[in-house]
């Protein structure tokens, strides 16, 4: 192992033993996530880019190349975290968006349709009370047209009552002029037949004297 390797070697395990109490306190961190905004992502990112940046910064000190290539690619990594967290956090939003939004129209359709029951509910208790309201005003007509046919069926009995009586006492009047007429003839034949008994008396006693 030649020197460059030796110096990377042992700035690397250094670094390592300075970022290991720090990894611990990060890992207690809350991870919300792990969005680009949690505290444990952010802090991570931010002792990744400062490792890089002391990698750097020894690189050039140092004159290893190698060191610096190490720590464009930590850079480059860090940057690839942030933008996979930011992506991931983008979707993220957009799907609580999304899903608040389908909540909403859920909602929204709820409503809908209980104002549609309502509706419905209202338009079939309206027309209940209209088939009510009809059916009453039929049942008064046909207990009015009852009542005026048993009103004038009433009044054809008394008038038809009133004809036979009229007409049995014409009957009654017809008869007792018949019966009377039929006694003045039988008065007129027994005066007749009493006349004629009388006029014979007469003639009789006429030829006797």
């Amino acid at each position: 192992m030649n020197v460059g390797a030796l110096r990377r070697f042992a700035v690397d395990r250094a670094l390592r033993l300075v970022r290991l109490p720090l990894d611990t306190m990060i890992g207690l961190l809350p991870s919300d996530g792990e969005s680009a905004a949690a505290p444990r992502a952010t802090a991570k990112l931010a002792l990744d880019r400062a490792d890089g940046t002391v990698r750097a910064i020894l690189g050039s000190i140092l004159g290893d190349p190698v060191l610096r290539e190490d720590a464009q690619n930590r850079y480059a990594a860090a940057d690839e975290r942030e933008r996979a967290l930011r992506l991931r956090g983008e979707a993220e939003w957009m799907s609580e968006a999304a899903d608040e939004r389908l909540d909403q129209r859920h909602e929204q359709s709820e409503r809908e349709r209980k104002q549609a029951q309502q509706r419905a509910k209202a338009q079939r208790e309206e027309a209940d009370r209209k088939r009510r309201e009809k059916t009453d005003r039929a049942a008064e007509v046909d207990r009015k047209r009852l009542a005026a046919s048993n009103e004038a069926a009433v009044r054809a009995r008394e008038e038809a009552s009133d004809k036979a009586s009229e007409e049995r006492l014409e009957a009654l009047q017809s008869k007792a002029a018949a019966l009377a007429q039929q006694e003045q003839a039988l008065t007129a034949r027994d005066e007749a037949r009493r006349l004629r008994d009388a006029a014979s008396r007469a003639k009789a006693e006429r030829k006797g004297g």
